[in-house]
C-alpha cells in the first residue's frame, strides 16, 4: 500500500492474556468483526486474528494472538508473548480471582517480556456493574504502580473496545523509530529489531 509523506506502516504482534472466561475472545471479535456472542466457547491453545488501524501518522497492522485462559495451556503462553510488541492482560470486574490471576500475568511479563513491551490492563465486563467485585480504583492503582495503561471495557456493549486498540496503536507509533538515515542506519535497524516490531515509510 502506497503511503505519502511521513506516514509509517507498523506491523505489531499483540497478545491477549488472562483467566478463562474474562472475555478475551469476545474483545477481539468485537474489535475485528464487530460481533458479540452471549456464549463463547473456550479457546483451545490460541486463536489468531489480524486487523488494521489507520491513524493520522501511521497505519498499524495488528497480528493478534488470543491465548487460552485454562491453566493447562499456561506453559504455551511464552510462545505467544515472546516477540510481542503489545500485551493486553484481561480480567473480569465481577471476579476477584481473575484480577489476582491478571497480576500474575503482569509479573510474568515483567520477568520474561520485552522491556519495551506496551502493556495494558483491561477490566472487562463493565456491563456487570451490579456484580462488580474489583473496584475501578483498585485496577487503576495497580496499573499505575506497574507502568500499565488501564481501561475498563465491555465486549457486550462495545464500551471502550475500539479505544483500547487505538490507544495501543498510538503508543506503538510513539515507540517506533522514524526512518533511519545516514550513518545511524545499522544501529537504528538493530534497535527496531530489539523492539520486536518493524516500521517502514
Amino acid at each position: 500500500m502506497a503511503r505519502t509523506g511521513n506516514n509509517k506502516n507498523i506491523q505489531a504482534k499483540l497478545v491477549l492474556l488472562g483467566d478463562m472466561g474474562t472475555g478475551k475472545t469476545s474483545l477481539v471479535l468485537r474489535f475485528v468483526k464487530g460481533q458479540f456472542f452471549d456464549y463463547q466457547e473456550s479457546t483451545i491453545g490460541a486463536a489468531f486474528f489480524s486487523q488494521i488501524l489507520s491513524l493520522n501518522e501511521a497505519t498499524v497492522k495488528f497480528d493478534i494472538w488470543d491465548t487460552a485462559g485454562q491453566e493447562r495451556y499456561h506453559s504455551l503462553a511464552p510462545m505467544y508473548y515472546r516477540g510481542a510488541a503489545a500485551a493486553v492482560v484481561v480480567y473480569d470486574i465481577s471476579s476477584m480471582d481473575s484480577f489476582i490471576r491478571a497480576k500474575k500475568w503482569v509479573e510474568e511479563l515483567h520477568r520474561q517480556g520485552n522491556p519495551s513491551l506496551v502493556m495494558v490492563l483491561v477490566a472487562n465486563k463493565a456491563d456487570l456493574e451490579e456484580k462488580r467485585k474489583v473496584d475501578t480504583k483498585e485496577g487503576e492503582l495497580y496499573a499505575q504502580e506497574n507502568g500499565l495503561f488501564f481501561i475498563e471495557t465491555s465486549a457486550k456493549t462495545s464500551q471502550n473496545v475500539n479505544e483500547l486498540f487505538y490507544e495501543i496503536a498510538k503508543q506503538l507509533v510513539k515507540a517506533c523509530p522514524s526512518r533511519p538515515t545516514g550513518i545511524n542506519l545499522q544501529n537504528r535497524m538493530q534497535e527496531s529489531g530489539r523492539r520486536f516490531f518493524c516500521c517502514s515509510s
